[in-house]
């Protein structure tokens, strides 16, 4: 199928011309209309919604479509973005996919629809062959957090492999030898890596990540209490859950609490993306945190970058570990007094 960059390269002119022809520009001249209109007639292109959203007239709107509105690391992300895009004198329009791929593409349809300058998503699968249409069209996009292998655009995300090393080593500290995980949908690039990267940290201190051991969540809440409860009926259930998400976190909390059981005395909890509330929770969870604030604002800026012609780069940020409750305590370090006594 002909791509608007056939259509510019058969008449001779850029891909802006084309798409001012499509749009009915009066700024082209008839020469070019000719031109463009002959080459879509010889390689049977059709305009489409992301051949009509490349233009020249910017209306300084941005597209947003974040995976779940109601993760509170997504609605801090999008606050970032928005809060930076309106310092840099753009206006976010969000759309939540709600973990659904159609939802995500109907919004990105409408969002293109709608004339935005440019488009920021966080992926909820990694097969929408809208966005890799929108990226071979010339759309400016950029993927925050979530990323779709072989699709050309700049990424912005958290690297959270040391993290999650570091959160192994402190279970290994504390005694924990069997460690499950609530694992994110395999489909998104954030679930199949987390799996990957406690695997790898595991194996690093000896442990054997089981298949028995591995639950398939969804990063919503009511996968984490079911995965939870599974691995409580297990005949040797793991001494410690790691939740790849916030949700599933809360999810398996309330699975430990609906047996009358106790973090972490029965079943020590961790999270990754950490969020306002585990401090709140009764223990406080042990969790990996992102760079929330900084990743929406570099992803804003990476985005209006390729809006307005310089090359938006990809960014890569730590993302770290904080202890809490959840796993247990540490050993008390003896005091110089009781070391004397010893």
């Amino acid at each position: 199928m002909a791509s608007i960059k056939d259509v510019a390269a058969e008449a001779g002119v850029s891909v802006a011309t084309v798409s001012r022809v499509l749009n009915d520009h009066p700024s082209v001249s008839e020469d070019a209309r000719t031109r463009v209109l002959a080459a879509v007639r010889a390689l049977g292109y059709r305009p489409n919604a992301v051949a009509r959203s490349l233009r020249t007239d910017q209306t300084r709107t941005l597209g947003l479509v974040i995976s779940d509105v109601l993760n509170p690391y997504f609605t801090e992300l999008a606050r970032a973005v928005e809060e930076e895009a309106r310092a840099l004198g753009y206006s976010v329009i969000i759309g939540n996919a709600d973990e659904r791929p159609d939802l995500q593409d109907h919004h990105v349809r409408t969002l293109l629809d709608r004339r935005i300058d440019g488009l920021l998503v966080s992926p909820t699968d990694g097969g929408s062959p809208l966005m890799l249409d929108a990226a071979r069209a010339g759309t400016p996009m950029v993927f925050v957090d979530r990323w779709i292998p072989g699709v050309d655009v700049p990424v912005v995300r958290a690297d959270g492999r040391a993290a999650v090393r570091d959160l192994v080593a402190h279970l290994y500290g504390l005694g924990h030898r069997r460690l499950a995980i609530i694992a994110g949908p395999a489909a998104t690039t954030t679930g199949s890596e987390r799996v990957e990267a406690f695997r790898a940290a595991l194996a690093a201190h000896g442990l054997p990540l089981p298949d028995a051991y591995i639950g398939q969540g969804d990063f919503q809440a009511e996968s984490g209490r079911r995965v939870t409860e599974g691995f409580l009926d297990l005949p040797e259930p793991p001494e410690v859950v790691f939740a790849a998400d916030n949700l599933m976190a809360l999810g398996a909390l309330d699975a430990v609490r609906a047996r009358g059981l106790r973090v972490p005395d029965d079943l020590a909890l961790a999270a990754c993306d950490d969020i306002r509330w585990f401090v709140h929770t009764d223990p406080p969870v042990t969790a990996i945190a992102q760079p929330t604030d900084e990743l929406g604002r570099a992803a804003l800026r990476a985005l209006v970058d390729r809006i307005e012609g310089r090359p938006g780069e990809s960014v890569t940020l730590p993302a770290r570990l904080v202890v809490r409750r959840s796993c247990g305590a540490p050993p008390a370090t003896p005091t110089a007094t009781n070391r004397s006594q010893s």
